[in-house]
């Protein structure tokens, strides 16, 4: 049963009512969902260091050429877009190991968008509690070892080389066992328990790489259970509808864990609250037990005001731009929260001044990342629809944009036109490219869907990503140096990562 409290007709205020605007705010959902929220549990109370940017290439030349076999070797491997659902490889992996990932708790995270941001704020609370972090996300912006963080920086690349040799025999072992060799995803998972236990880490805050019942990561039982929102994603994998999709996500809810859930679409919402009823989960909600009361653009940001599970936090400064990451934020404090038991065997919040310090230190590189000026050149890893107008609104918000040209880069099994969709009232124009990789959209077949969304003169197709990069600066340079032009890179984490290097940054 649903542990709301009772109606009180004593006179005195309900503590709930000032958490009316949020369940009002909400929107494509039914907040009740009576049925299922019959049999659940829910949340509610009554009453860090600074993040490492992206690391470079190592400069020393013996170590950048050891890194340089790592990755080869992992290249030879199935790619993270070819997969065989399953965690019998990596369930193997972790038998001949020592079962890593069961020395430390864990906050487990999946959802469509917004996940990788969220483990950064996670991280970023619980290290300013003073609690060691292990981070495990993907894909990467720029470096292999960004994947692997200890502490709140990507570990060493030193480091990632001794731990792929440390475990490489186990995982030549397991290879020889299995009728398909080691993915290269789940040997960069089993690298990452392994660092963490070897660390070791009080906490790992872990980022699926796709789904969640067969993801790589789905080996370890997260004590916090997190699932950022659902929207429609690798749908060839996934399922075709959000309830499917979040049936594969509801894997990583375990027995007796905690659900902190973002605001979902309905179908999606009852199928993960049936799988928190059917462990005997507790369930906390954005829009219910938690949420985002207020928030203002800020100078390099927002200010917010977070409804959590043990009360209000006030003027907690996030140094993100768009109402996405506010929402991000909400979701991120709830994990803490339900993580250090507030709602459950504590009521009060945690310390507003220890919480403001972590989120005014969060950085995401690539997720609306200002890296030039004059004109400004803004980078965002959006790659599908939903990413895209969320993206789209905050560039609209926090960027004062007279007329905002656009670089975009796609794969080429994304929803690519709902994509173009999203971005064509923001773009002026668009100049499409490709990136390095062999998932890449062809420049020309990406700008026949872009003629057909933008126009034919709103279209420049430039193949070459530094060209593309340096067409769209100088449209956005026509406007003059003080009338606002800037330019949007977006459609691809790869994208990004290639146009972030290009710019100077890593």
């Amino acid at each position: 049963m649903s542990d709301l409290p009772p109606h009180d007709d004593s006179g005195r205020p309900d503590p709930l009512d000032s958490f009316d605007e949020i369940v009002a705010a909400e929107t494509d959902r039914d907040p009740d969902l009576a049925v299922i929220e019959a049999g659940s549990r829910t949340l509610r109370t009554q009453g860090g260091p600074q993040q490492a940017d992206v690391p470079a290439r190592p400069e020393d030349p013996e170590v950048d050429k050891a890194l340089r076999e790592v990755e080869t070797e992992l290249a030879t491997r199935w790619g993270e877009t070819k997969l065989e659902p399953s965690v019998a490889r990596i369930s193997a992996l972790m038998d001949v190991l020592g079962e890593p990932q069961r020395s430390y708790p864990s906050i487990h995270i999946t959802g469509t968008n917004g996940k990788t941001s969220t483990a950064r704020m996670i991280e970023a609370l619980l290290g300013a509690f003073e609690l060691r972090t292990g981070r495990y996300t993907s894909p990467h912006v720029q470096s292999i070892t960004e994947r692997i963080s200890l502490d709140g920086a990507p570990i060493g690349a030193e480091r990632f080389i001794e731990t792929y040799q440390d475990i490489k025999p186990y995982v030549d072992m397991v290879d020889a066992r299995q009728e398909f060799r080691l993915s290269f995803f789940e040997v960069l998972t089993g690298m990452a328990y392994a660092a963490f236990a070897d660390a070791p880490v009080d906490v790992a805050v872990v980022e699926v790489g796709m789904g969640g019942s067969w993801d790589a990561t789905n080996v370890i039982d997260g004590d916090v259970a997190v699932v950022t929102p659902i929207d429609l994603d690798h749908t060839d994998r996934l399922g075709e509808t959000h309830a499917e999709i979040a049936g594969e996500k509801a894997g990583i809810i375990k027995q007796d864990a905690t659900v902190i859930l973002a605001q979902q679409p309905v179908d999606a919402a009852q199928v993960l609250l049936k799988k928190a009823v059917e462990v005997d989960a507790t369930v906390a909600r954005e829009g219910l037990e938690f949420g985002v009361v207020a928030r203002q653009v800020a100078v390099g940001g927002q200010l917010l005001t977070l409804r959590g599970l043990g009360g209000e936090y006030q003027e907690v400064y996030l140094p993100l731009y768009g109402a996405h990451q506010a929402h991000n934020a909400a979701v991120a404090l709830a994990a803490v929260e339900a993580f250090f038991g507030v709602g459950a065997q504590r009521s009060d919040p945690l310390d507003i001044d220890t919480v403001r310090k972590a989120f005014a230190a969060v950085s995401s590189p690539g997720r609306l990342e200002v890296v030039r000026r004059s004109p400004t050149v803004v980078l965002d890893a959006a790659h599908n629809p939903a990413g895209a107008r969320a993206t789209a609104e905050a560039v609209g918000e926090a960027f004062d944009f007279s007329r905002l040209i656009g670089v975009v880069g796609a794969s080429a099994d994304k929803n690519v036109r709902g994509l173009l969709e999203a971005f064509e009232p923001v773009f002026a124009e668009i100049v499409v490219t490709r990136n390095s990789s062999h998932r890449a959209m062809d420049a020309d077949e990406l700008a026949a869907i872009a003629v057909e969304v933008f126009g034919d003169e709103r279209v420049q197709v430039e193949p070459r990503l530094p060209d593309a990069l340096e067409a769209a600066i100088t449209l956005a340079e026509e406007e003059g140096e003080f009338a606002g032009g800037g330019v949007l890179v977006t459609g691809s984490v790869i994208t990004v990562g290639e146009a972030r290097l290009l710019l100077g940054r890593g």
